[in-house]
C-alpha cells in the first residue's frame, strides 16, 4: 500500500491510506541504508492489521526541510501585511529565495488588505514572478482563491507573527479552532506538550504542513547552498545572468554586470538587488562546504 506521513512520535508513523490511517513502524533496512522518514513524505508500507503497519520504503522526494522536519511541500504560502505587523520586503525575499532553492512554489498572501491594501509592493512581486493573493481573514477577500490554490498539494504556512496565519486558517475552516497567538487546540496542543510535525486535512483536498512556521523555514538560509547559486532563487533575475562580463559574476558592484544593469534600467526592483546583496553576504560569511562533504 502506499500513502502519505501525516504525522511522526516517538518512532512511530501515522499513514494517511486513502482516507485510513495505519500505525507504523520503520523497517530496519531503513536505518541501514540511513533514511529518516519525515512528514509529507509518500511511503510504501506493509499492512499487518487494520490499524498497525511497517514502513517500507520512503518514495522520491521532491524536496525536505531540516528544521521543521518535513518534506514534499509544494507551495509555501508566505503571509504578509501592510498593516501592523508590517512585513519587510527583506523577509519576503529571504522566504522566497529559500522556496525557490528547494523547488517549492512561494504563494505571497497579503492578509489585511482591508485595512492597509499595498498594491504597489503587490505588483513588485507580480512582476518578479511570484503569484499573489489580497485577502482578509475578516472580510473573506481571496478565501476562495488561496482554496483553489491549496486544493490537491501538500502546502505550509510562514510569515512573521501577527500577520494572521492562524485567522487565515480558522477562516478556511471554522472547525479548525487555531487560536491566534496561541498553540493548536485542534492538534491537542497545550503549553507544555511536545512540538512535532504533521499534516492536517481542511475541506476541498487540503494538506496543511502544521509547523512552528516563520522562525523555523527562515533559520534554512544560515546553512544555505553555495551563494554562487543564490542569484538563481531571484526569477526575475534570471534573464540577466548570462550576460555579465565575468563568468563568476556576483552581482553586487562589479563592472559590466548584466544585472546591476537591469537594475538601473528599472528592469528589477531596486529593493529585490538590495535584498540579494544581503542575502549574498551572509552566504558568503556562513557557507562551509566542507561540512557538507560525505565522511
Amino acid at each position: 500500500m502506499t500513502g502519505v506521513i501525516m504525522r511522526s512520535l516517538s518512532g512511530f508513523y501515522d499513514v494517511d491510506c486513502q482516507g485510513t490511517i495505519i500505525r507504523c513502524r520503520g523497517r530496519g533496512k531503513l536505518r541501514y541504508q540511513k533514511q529518516k522518514p519525515l512528514v509529507g513524505d509518500r511511503v510504501e508500507i506493509t499492512r499487518l492489521n487494520e490499524t498497525e503497519g511497517a514502513l517500507d520504503t520512503v518514495l522520491p522526494r521532491v524536496n525536505a526541510f531540516d528544521r521543521p522536519a518535513v518534506a514534499n511541500i509544494e507551495q509555501l504560502m508566505i503571509v504578509a501585511s501592510g498593516a501592523i505587523p508590517v512585513t519587510d520586503p527583506f523577509l519576503i525575499d529571504r522566504l522566497t529565495a529559500l522556496a525557490v532553492s528547494r523547488g517549492c512554489e512561494p504563494v505571497i498572501l497579503w492578509n489585511k488588505w482591508d485595512l492597509a491594501p499595498v498594491p504597489e509592493l503587490s505588483e513588485l512581486y507580480e512582476r518578479a514572478g511570484f503569484r499573489t493573493i489580497p485577502c482578509s481573514a475578516e472580510t473573506g477577500l481571496g478565501l476562495e482563491e488561496i482554496r483553489m490554490t491549496l486544493s490537491g498539494k501538500i502546502s505550509a504556512f510562514t510569515g512573521n507573527s501577527g500577520v494572521g496565519k492562524s485567522s487565515i486558517l480558522n477562516a478556511l475552516d471554522e472547525n479548525c479552532r487555531i487560536p491566534t497567538g496561541e498553540v493548536s487546540v485542534k492538534l491537542g496542543r497545550g503549553r507544555h506538550t511536545t512540538r512535532h510535525v504533521e499534516l492536517f486535512r481542511l475541506p476541498g483536498d487540503i494538506l496543511i504542513a502544521d509547523t512552528p512556521g516563520f522562525a523555523a523555514f527562515d533559520e534554512q538560509l544560515s546553512d544555505r547552498r553555495d551563494p554562487a547559486e543564490l542569484a538563481r532563487d531571484f526569477p526575475d533575475f534570471l534573464p540577466y545572468l548570462d550576460d555579465c562580463a565575468f563568468v563568476d559574476c556576483a552581482h553586487v558592484k562589479e563592472k559590466g554586470c548584466s544585472l546591476l544593469r537591469a537594475k538601473q534600467e528599472g528592469k528589477i526592483a531596486e529593493s529585490r538587488h538590495a535584498s540579494y546583496v544581503r542575502l549574498y553576504q551572509q552566504a558568503k560569511e556562513q557557507y562551509r562546504p566542507w561540512e557538507n562533504k560525505e565522511k
